[in-house]
Formats: C-alpha cells, sequence, structure tokens
C-alpha cells in the first residue's frame, strides 16, 4: 500500500483531496495531513510516507523550502506538487527538486480524479523499483577499438530488458551504463558478431537508439560510461528519432555546455505559444518547432515550460469555446514532444474551425485576452485593444463575447478581482497597493466592484481567509 502525506495550509484543501480522490483503486492509502511544512517534516520522522503532495505558498515553511528538506532525508520520496501558482519559475523549481508531476488546484476541479491518480502511480511505479545492479566499469584502460551503447529512452520501464542479456563468450565485455541502458566491447575479429548481436536486442528495446563509439582506447571504462550518460542527457534526447536507430559518435567530440536560457527566451517562448497563427500555417509551425528546440532545455526544464504553457491555455480558454489543451504527462525525448505538439495544434485548429469566425479574428481575441491578463496594471478598454488589434470596437466586443463567453467589460472585472483574491490570501500588501496591480487608481472603487462581485470587501475577504488558515492550524496542533 502507498502510504500518502497532504501537505497544505488550507484545510479544504486537505479535506476534499483526502476525501474525493479513488486512492484504494490506486493502492494509495492517506495516512496524514499538515498544515506546513515544517509539521510535514514533523510527520515524515515518524511516519514512513511514499507519496507526498504539498502545496507550494504555506506559512512557516513552503514547499519549496519542504522539498528541499525532504528529498535531501528522504530521497526515495516522491513528491507531487499542488498549487494555485501559475508561475513557471515555481513549476521550474518543483521539477528540479525532483516532483514527479505539478497539479494546479484549479484544475484539479476539472479533471478525472482516476486520471491524476493513473498519472501519479504510473510514474512512481515506473521509478520505485529496484535496479539489479551489476559490477561498476572500473578504472582500467580500454584496449578495445569500439565500444557500442544501447540506450533506451525509456530507462524507468519494467521490466530491464537487459536483465535477460547473457554471453558465454568471455572475452567479450558488458556494463550496465543504467537501467536499460547497456555497452559491450570484444576483439577486432569479434566486432561484426558483437554488432549483429546487439542489433538484435535493440528489437526488446523501447525507444532505443544504438551508439557505435571510437576512439575509446586509452581511456577508462567510467570515462566511457560518463561521456555516454552525458550525451544521452544532453544531446541525445534531442538528436534521437525511431528513423535514424544507430548513430556513429567519437569520443573526441567534446559536448558543447548548453548555457541557461535567459528569461526573455523564455518569455519569447511563451508569447510564441499564444501567437496561434502557428497552429494554422505551416511555416509559422515550423518556425516555433525551431524556437523551441534551440532553447536545448533539459527535461525537467523543457517539462515546466510544457506544465506552464497548458496551465496557462487552460486557466485562459478550457472553460470558453476555445477549449482546452492537454498536457504530455511522459516524454522520452524531444521527438515525442514535437509530436505533441504536432498534435495540440491540430486540436486548436479543429476548435477554432468550430466557430463563426476566421483564424485572424480568433487571434486577435485571444491576444486580447492576453493583454488584459498580463499587463493588469493598466485599465484597457475595448475601444483602446479593437484599435491595437485593428477592429472595429462594435464587432471586436460582439466577437469577444461570443468566444469568451463574457462581455469585455465583465471578464476584464473578472480577471482584475481573481488576481485581487489572490494578493489577498498570498500576501501583506495593502489594499492600496493591491488596488493599483490591478488597474485600479481609486481604492474605493475598486472595494465597491470587489463587493459586488465576492460580497465581500478586500479587507472582510483577506480576514475571512486568515481565520480558516488559523482555525486549520488550531485543529492540527489538537490532534497532534
Amino acid at each position: 500500500m502507498i502510504k500518502v502525506l497532504i501537505v497544505d495550509d488550507d484545510k479544504l484543501v486537505r479535506k476534499g483531496i483526502s476525501s474525493a480522490m479513488p486512492w484504494n483503486e490506486f493502492n494509495m492509502e492517506v495516512i496524514g495531513e499538515a498544515s506546513n511544512g515544517q509539521k510535514a517534516l514533523e510527520f515524515l520522522q515518524s511516519h514512513p510516507v511514499d507519496l507526498m503532495l504539498t502545496d507550494l505558498a504555506m506559512p512557516v515553511m513552503s514547499g519549496i523550502e519542504l522539498m528541499r528538506a525532504a528529498k535531501q532525508l528522504y530521497p526515495e520520496l516522491h513528491i507531487v506538487v499542488l498549487t494555485l501558482h501559475q508561475d513557471f519559475d515555481y513549476i521550474q523549481e518543483a521539477l528540479r527538486l525532483g516532483a514527479i508531476d505539478y497539479i494546479a488546484k484549479v484544475q484539479l476541479e476539472k479533471e478525472q480524479f482516476e486520471h491524476v491518480l493513473q498519472r501519479i502511480h504510473t510514474r512512481m511505479g515506473g521509478s520505485a523499483k529496484t535496479v539489479r545492479q551489476l559490477p561498476s566499469p572500473d578504472e582500467t584502460n580500454v584496449h578495445y577499438s569500439t565500444v557500442y551503447a544501447l540506450i533506451s529512452q525509456d530507462r524507468k520501464s519494467e521490466p530491464s530488458w537487459g536483465d535477460h542479456l547473457h554471453s558465454t563468450d568471455h572475452s567479450e565485455v558488458r556494463w550496465e551504463i543504467e537501467r536499460n541502458s547497456w555497452m559491450w566491447a570484444a576483439r577486432k575479429e569479434q566486432e561484426e558478431q558483437v554488432y549483429e548481436r546487439v542489433k538484435k536486442t535493440q528489437l526488446q528495446a523501447p525507444n532505443s537508439t544504438l551508439l557505435v563509439l571510437s576512439d575509446v582506447q586509452g581511456r577508462t571504462w567510467s570515462q566511457i560510461k560518463n561521456w555516454i550518460m552525458n550525451y544521452t542527457e544532453t544531446a541525445l534526447f534531442y538528436a534521437y528519432s525511431p528513423d535514424q536507430q544507430v548513430m556513429h559518435l567519437t569520443m573526441k567530440d567534446e559536448h558543447q555546455q548548453i548555457e541557461e536560457p535567459l528569461d526573455e527566451e523564455l518569455d519569447r517562448m511563451k508569447q510564441s505559444w499564444f501567437q496561434t497563427a502557428w497552429a494554422h500555417r505551416e511555416q509559422d509551425y515550423h518556425r516555433l518547432i525551431a524556437q523551441f528546440k534551440a532553447l536545448q532545455l533539459q527535461k525537467a526544464q523543457l517539462t515546466g515550460l510544457l506544465y506552464f504553457i497548458v496551465m496557462e491555455w487552460n486557466r485562459l480558454f478550457a472553460h470558453t469555446s476555445l477549449g482546452k489543451i492537454a498536457m504530455i504527462h511522459s516524454f522520452h525525448s524531444w521527438h515525442e514532444v514535437q509530436d505533441w505538439i504536432k498534435q495540440t495544434a491540430a486540436n486548436i485548429r479543429k476548435a477554432d474551425q468550430q466557430q463563426a469566425y476566421s483564424p485572424e479574428i480568433i487571434e486577435a481575441v485571444k491576444n486580447a485576452v492576453i493583454i488584459i491578463q498580463h499587463d493588469l496594471t493598466q485599465a484597457h478598454t475595448a475601444s483602446e485593444l479593437s484599435q491595437q488589434l485593428n477592429i472595429s470596437r462594435s464587432y471586436f466586443s460582439q466577437c469577444f463575447k461570443e468566444l469568451m463567453g463574457r462581455t469585455f467589460n465583465d471578464y476584464s472585472r473578472f480577471v482584475r478581482v481573481e488576481k485581487a483574491k489572490e494578493y489577498l490570501v498570498s500576501t501583506h500588501h495593502t489594499i492600496s497597493w493591491i488596488a493599483e496591480q490591478v488597474g485600479y487608481t481609486d481604492e474605493k472603487y475598486f472595494s465597491r466592484i470587489f463587493r459586488e462581485m465576492t460580497g465581500l470587501l478586500p479587507s472582510e475577504y483577506r480576514h475571512a481567509g486568515e481565520k480558516r488558515s488559523n482555525r486549520s492550524d488550531t485543529e492540527d496542533s489538537l490532534r497532534s
């Protein structure tokens, strides 16, 4: 039974997740709850936990701080991040710290719970198995001319096809690099025989590439293994293709260290995604693919960027006639990511074609939504944006309402109040400061709009949130 700990400062969230999810169907059991990172660490010290779901923004100790501490103390612990935050930096940091999944609370209510748990269970199953350890490569200098490395991109699948490899020829050397990745070497006169046998073995290896590595003489087995692992984690992720199953390489080639992408480059990439002409025009599609690939992001960074894009898209459009897009929940190579982008483009086209408007008009409305969302300090008007997008005001207002399900003014107020709610519960800034951040220069006017849409003044909304948090902490203290 997989033992689960839920960490969130909102008691209702904890209780909701604990009671709503079909844990038993996936051999899981919620054994505890905690309202902040410090309490979670205390629970981990006295209870065996396999899976921890944690919020990021919590008092006392944040989820990021909790992840750092928990991963150091309990490296086998699986972590899923559960949060309201849509910020790419949060996602990227969580994945770098070893999170196996990232779920936005606003989406959790709309996703099928079975689908969420199935995804988590699959990822745990793929990474929790014990790898059979063969003797590690030693420091002996290699006297062979060629090393054959069979690398499966799916290195966590079960069973490992390499576990069943046996050779009666003692002149042949075979090392396990990591699960489902192996290397061979043999005397010159036996190389062709080994090559053919490894090619047959490749039929059992999912998403695999055979590396034929030269210039290995005089190097140690450990050096060769490290070179292969480095190549696999960098260049091979982007170079892999099912149409190129054999690659001839030389150890004289040094892997160029890819520089960390600048924030500006990532911002441009996000903006390019939401300029949906790429879903309709082949030239723009290939340009988007090239931009993505040129970033050469590590897998964790790429996952974070994709999560951000999908969650942001669905936050903006999932409840409109423009539809939602599905996340690629696991991938082993850039080839699979590119296939997912191609399928997503087809889905966006299909949703757009069901509308009564041209792709250009639909893109203009999407652009207006992005402008409103990402520049809340400015009180944009329908007249201003229609002029900016080169559409008549009346036609723009009509298109906006039909596609987004709200009038422009109603949507603008909704977005600003939702952001204000987030500021009220997650910061201690003044009401005046919050009003300015969401585009209202008059605090009293902002408070009136806020009350019209929520039934509470901003101060009352903040106070209600604090009372919920304090009550939750008190109940946790009494229970412990």
